[in-house]
């Protein structure tokens, strides 16, 4: 679902997706990411090493760390967020990407997307993509379905060439440290209730017919749903990468449900303005 610029509780736009694939971006060029299976016309997505902040590199790149918590994981650096849950196509022509992945198919199947811009650089936590279905086209192409699924932090990187190889440690969510506890299905359900209006009023303004909102939870537990609804903050990868970072569900959601208001009083407005000048 396409909604009209939004405002959000960090001042980004975004655009709330209620399909449970919700993942897009607006990309540059060497690998394709398709945000719908079909005839849609597929996005060039830039990969680079040179883009991973310094203090990541380590002079002995053969010496990754190789306790319990720690494992070597092949990266993505793209120009979007996943998270545990979402659903990823992906086309891959790129050549080293294509030695990637025929390493992949003979193993596990899983690889570290890593968040990266312009601007801030390449992020330190990600989320594995663990590959779903697999096509291998004529040129040697692949066509690619993953799925996001634990989130990691960088340790160190341990090779760039062929590809990119970090040594990466496992993230989750801690108990709450705010001195607040609080019923954490009561604060996903406000968050449900928030989403629930925000799609009747983009439904609205965008001249759709009224229909009955299904059930946005899905009987998800409070983590799960929480990545659920970073994931439909399309086009904000900023706050959706914050998101992805927090090691706390409530905290998630509270930034959720904050941004989430905001976007609604943002759309009771532009409705107001559109009862009042409905030909605007």
């Amino acid at each position: 679902m396409a909604l009209p610029q939004l405002l959000s509780s960090t001042s980004s736009n975004f655009t709330l997706k209620s399909s449970l694939n919700p993942i897009s971006s607006q990309p540059p060029s060497s690998l394709h990411s398709v945000r719908r299976i079909g005839r849609r016309k597929l996005r060039n997505i830039r990969c680079s090493a040179s883009s991973l902040p310094e203090k990541h590199h380590n002079n002995n790149m053969n010496s990754p760390k190789t306790n319990d918590d720690v494992l070597e994981l092949p990266l993505f650096p793209l120009p979007l967020v996943l998270f545990p849950g979402a659903i990823l196509p992906l086309q891959i022509f790129e050549f080293r990407y294509r030695i990637m992945m025929h390493t992949l198919l003979h193993t596990d199947l899983r690889f570290g997307v890593i968040y990266t811009d312009s601007l801030s650089g390449t992020a330190d936590v990600g989320c594995v993509g663990e590959i779903v279905k697999h096509e291998r086209l004529v040129d040697d192409r692949f066509f690619l379905i993953c799925k996001g699924q634990e989130r990691f932090r960088i340790s160190q990187i341990v090779r760039t060439k062929p590809y990119l190889v970090a040594a990466v440690s496992w993230l989750e969510d801690k108990p709450s440290g705010d001195g607040a506890p609080e019923d954490l299905d009561d604060l996903a359900t406000e968050v449900e209730g928030y989403m629930r209006d925000v799609i009747r009023l983009s439904n609205r303004l965008n001249g759709k017919p009224e229909k009955e909102i299904g059930d946005l939870r899905r009987n998800l537990f409070p983590t799960p749903f929480s990545f659920f609804v970073g994931s439909t903050f399309e086009g904000a990868p900023r706050e959706q990468q914050a998101l992805l970072e927090l090691e706390d569900t409530a905290a998630r959601l509270r930034r959720e449900k904050e941004t989430l208001r905001n976007t609604l009083n943002y759309l009771s407005a532009a409705s107001a303005v559109k009862d009042v000048f409905p030909s605007s």
